[in-house]
């Protein structure tokens, strides 16, 4: 990841895709560019990756649970 920004949300009410969503919000907001990429931690995410619109969203055991670890993927 270029650029990354660290959210917590640990509200057992709010989705995983709401938490997401509302964290690129706020990244674009903050960064003016919107982010690509979002590691979680595995327990939050019931297969290896998925999508949230423009998204790819990937279990990552580093990342804390309730926490989203949100950014810009590297260009290969």
């Amino acid at each position: 990841m270029e650029r990354g920004m660290l959210w917590f949300d640990n509200n057992p009410k709010t989705s995983l895709m709401v938490k997401v969503t509302e964290a690129a919000k706020y990244y674009q907001q903050k960064y003016g560019i919107a982010p690509n990429l979002c590691f979680v931690h595995p327990s939050m995410l019931p297969t290896q990756s998925t999508q949230e619109g423009r998204i790819t969203i990937r279990a990552f055991r580093p990342v804390l649970p309730g926490h989203l670890w949100i950014g810009i993927a590297e260009k290969n």
